[in-house]
């Protein structure tokens, strides 16, 4: 599986982005799909991560209520719509694919297929 992120740029404080990221190689429909980031000097973190069948949604607090991560799955895509955004939004944002659900999703680690990343820059 090969992925692709786009729609990262730059915004101000309070704006919106949506991130896009296509899956080639083979169908996602059966894997699970995320987004992670990398803030300068930080370690990359869990973002979002949405199931294959029941399409549940998780997030890390900080986005809960801001960020929303939707998948096509006949487009074998992946969206992450980020609202309200904040400067500690600024990082370079992945998606990621994995075969299989545990509860270890937040740790990349986990996760089998990764994007090249996008940057999301937020002026304050």
């Amino acid at each position: 599986v090969q992925l692709q992120a786009s729609g990262g740029g730059l915004v101000q404080t309070g704006g919106s982005l949506r991130l896009s990221c296509v899956a080639s190689g083979r169908p996602v429909s059966n894997y699970v799909l995320g987004w992670f980031r990398q803030p300068p000097g930080k370690e990359r973190e869990f973002v979002a991560a949405i199931t294959s069948v029941t399409r549940n949604e998780y997030y890390v607090d900080s986005v809960k209520g801001r960020f929303a991560i939707a998948r096509d799955n006949d487009d074998n895509m992946v969206y992450l719509d980020m609202n309200s955004l904040k400067p500690e939004d600024t990082a370079v944002y992945y998606c990621s694919a994995r075969f299989g659900w545990s509860l270890d999703y937040r740790n990349d680690e986990s996760w089998d297929y990764w994007g090249q990343g996008t940057q999301v820059t937020v002026s304050s």
